[in-house]
């Protein structure tokens, strides 16, 4: 496995936070692995979000969010 290779599939399992995020702050406190963090918008990091691997329900961050910001990346 190459470099590019781990890297596409650390980025595979990760969502992203889009521009119609109005920094609620909702998602903050439901993400177990501190993946979210604060700005104009909320941001949310790739290489640590595991997308709530082994929580019941999946992506509690997806559950929270009141505007339907936080997708799968692609």
């Amino acid at each position: 496995m190459d470099f590019k290779t781990s890297l596409e599939e650390v980025n595979s399992m990760a969502m992203k936070i889009t521009d119609e995020c109005t920094a609620c702050g909702l998602c903050i406190p439901e993400c177990h692995q501190t993946a979210i963090s604060a700005g104009d918008i909320y941001v949310l990091d790739p290489d640590t979000c595991n997308e709530c691997e082994g929580i019941e329900g999946g992506s509690r961050c997806v559950a929270i969010c009141p505007v339907g910001c936080i997708e799968k990346a692609t």
